[in-house]
């Protein structure tokens, strides 16, 4: 399949830095997503559970859309990336990423 990704991207970070670290790893991957055609959709901070139960709070939660498998394998495993991924590593304590795809139903 040839159509694009979309994956959601919910960040914890480290206490004393990981926010300050994170924007760090976020410049240098920027021209990395750009490079294979991909963005990021707005970036969201939860405020409020409205219903269900509390407890989902990452420090920002947003969607990065890839065009397609092969250029996130090739962003993912290519040298750019080998060299950055180590400072993400260090600014999260918890990460989730959740692939997604777009759905039509209201």
């Amino acid at each position: 399949m040839d159509e694009p990704i979309y994956m959601l991207n919910a960040l914890w970070f480290k206490p004393d830095g990981g926010k300050e670290k994170y924007l760090e790893y976020a410049a240098a991957f920027a021209p990395l997503l750009k490079s294979i055609g991909g963005k990021v959709a707005k970036n969201f901070t939860p405020e409020e559970t409205l219903i269900g139960e509390p407890g989902w709070d990452p420090d920002v939660f947003f969607v990065v859309m890839y065009p397609n498998q092969a250029a996130l394998e090739s962003m993912a495993t290519g040298p750019g990336y080998e060299d950055i991924k180590h400072i993400r590593e260090e600014a999260l304590d918890k990460s989730l990423l959740i692939r997604c795809r777009p759905m039509q139903w209201m």
